[in-house]
């Protein structure tokens, strides 16, 4: 049986400092492309921060992300390749999204053999979740945040399976609503706690 363990798990730094992360590359997903290259100004994706890092100062990261991207997305993981992860909290997809079905089953299968751990996945993928967990049970250790593609508008309740809504506004709209600016999020873990009845969050864009 082959030890070699397929998925990279990255150690997070910047905001998501003292988290780890199995993410996927941006740069090769079809899905990323287009919506940066859509020219629409509202779009949180044609100010995204993983391709501009990706595509420079943290190209080096791109084989490891690469890899990821094919393991998860072409074949379920045998249980030998799944990674036994001891976090408290863990973050899928810090870089890319979601590919397909079979990478989110993957994602699903690792959070189930891991159920100490709390997993929150980011995606504006909805068309592939709500297809999925029609005829899938959503681990419970798994949340899911529906990451709003429209900038400036704030997006309250979750799609159907989606616990919580992530929103971008400008640094001077709905001031008193951003909960997610200036603090990291291992100290603050207001999208990785299940149960806290906070369903959407808000975060001002960030130039880079």
């Amino acid at each position: 049986m082959p030890t070699t363990q397929p998925i990279h798990i990255s150690v997070m730094t910047g905001k998501l400092d003292g988290l780890r992360a199995i993410s996927t590359n941006t740069r090769t997903n079809a899905y990323c492309i287009k919506q940066n290259a859509s020219g629409d100004a509202d779009n949180i994706c044609t100010k995204c921060y993983s391709h501009t890092m990706l595509s420079s100062y943290r190209k080096n990261m791109q084989p490891a992300l690469q890899r990821n991207s094919d393991a998860l997305s072409a074949r379920m993981l045998g249980a030998h390749e799944i990674p036994r992860i001891l976090d408290a909290v863990f973050r899928f997809d810090a870089h890319g999204e979601l590919i397909n079905d079979t990478h989110l089953a993957n994602l699903c299968a690792i959070s189930e053999r891991n159920p100490r751990t709390s997993f929150a996945l980011w995606t504006k993928r909805n068309d592939i979740v709500s297809k999925f967990f029609r005829t899938t049970p959503k681990p419970v250790n798994l949340i899911l945040i529906y990451s709003n593609p429209k900038i400036s508008s704030i997006m309250r309740r979750p799609p159907r399976y989606f616990d919580r809504t992530f929103n971008n506004v400008l640094e001077h709209e709905f001031v008193d609503r951003q909960n997610c600016t200036g603090q990291k999020c291992a100290d603050c873990l207001l999208c990785y706690t299940p149960g806290n009845g906070v369903t959407t969050i808000v975060e001002k864009v960030k130039k880079y």
